[in-house]
């Protein structure tokens, strides 16, 4: 038996696209209270009382997401997401976010270089999957922490839908209203 899909096909996109990330948005799963999807995007996440996402800030260049789809004929597709985060210069409060984040279960809305917000733990907790500390060789090395979350999910990130559509929309995600 064969899986057909409806495809719509793709047109060449001439705009502009950067790569990177600008900032990570991080909340404990157990935080996030529910979501909506609609039309293939999230439209709403609710946060337990008092709860919100924290930001971590990073220098331009130091961050990046991946997505990796796996393929099997026998149990279907799966995607990894690898977002993978770099803090310069070690110190005590650093260190100890970064030992937060290595056994948090976690929820994770990261905005990219191109103004999209993407969300990341839809079908389970984002997790840590690799990190380090680094001191640099020369003084031109950076002396930083590093520290890869990775999201394992039936699908690649979904878009966070930020703005309404049309005037009189209310079917959207006002971040400023769920950050700290």
């Amino acid at each position: 038996m064969s899986c057909t899909q409806i495809l719509n096909g793709i047109q060449v996109d001439c705009e502009p696209s950067m790569g990177g990330l600008k900032v990570v948005y991080i909340a404990n799963s157990s935080d996030v209270t529910d979501f909506t999807v609609t039309n293939g995007q999230i439209t709403n996440i609710a946060m337990a009382s008092g709860k919100t996402f924290k930001t971590y800030s990073f220098r331009r260049n130091t961050a990046s997401m991946t997505s990796t789809l796996s393929v099997d004929p026998a149990n279907g597709t799966s995607v990894a997401t690898d977002v993978s985060l770099s803090f310069l210069k070690q110190d005590t409060q650093k260190r100890i976010e970064i030992s937060a984040l290595s056994i948090g279960e976690l929820v994770l809305m990261v905005q990219d270089a191109n103004g999209r917000y993407w969300f990341l733990g839809k079908d389970m907790p984002v997790m840590a999957s690799a990190g380090g500390a680094e001191s640099g060789t020369t003084y031109t090395d950076g002396n930083r922490y590093t520290i890869t979350l990775q999201d394992n999910s039936k699908d690649y990130p979904y878009e966070i839908k930020v703005a309404p559509s049309t005037e009189g929309d209310t079917d959207f995600v006002n971040i400023q209203s769920i950050v700290a």
